[in-house]
């Protein structure tokens, strides 16, 4: 087997690659890492959730988002608080600070994704969302097998 030929490396490689280049543009100016930028974002449609559901919604382990969850509340980006219903989760929400961040960053993270875009016609990236639909329905198929 060739490695560079194996679909799951392919993939993970282009994904790594794509996502340097997103976090160049708010690590930089912002000093947001990736997972905390994947959280303000995913916050951003989720009103107030679980921090588990935030974790899953962004790929995050749980260690992970509870670090960056951490780091955002001591930036005064989120609220973090215990929930009163179930004390053992942890309620999340964007804080008007991490709203108006996230209004900031959105308009060049979409920047950057047009421009990485444009290396494709129409044509190709319909073709690129259809197989990467069918793609997640067919590994999403096999984790419910076992």
């Amino acid at each position: 087997m060739q490695l560079q030929a194996f679909l799951p490396y392919r993939l993970a490689v282009v994904t790594e690659a794509i996502s340097r280049s997103m976090a160049a543009v708010y690590h930089r100016r912002y000093e947001l890492s990736r997972d905390e930028w994947r959280l303000l974002a995913a916050l951003a449609g989720s009103g107030r959730i679980q921090a588990a559901e935030a974790a899953q919604l962004t790929t995050l382990d749980k260690m992970q988002a509870s670090r960056a969850l951490r780091s955002l509340q001591s930036r005064g980006l989120v609220d973090r608080r215990t929930d009163e219903n179930d004390r053992r989760h942890v309620i999340v929400q964007l804080l008007p600070a991490g709203r108006a961040l996230l209004r900031q960053i959105t308009p060049m993270v979409l920047a950057r994704e047009a421009y990485l875009l444009e290396a494709l016609d129409d044509e190709e990236r319909a073709v690129l969302d259809r197989a990467l639909a069918k793609l997640m329905q067919r590994a999403r198929s096999l984790q419910q097998q076992g």
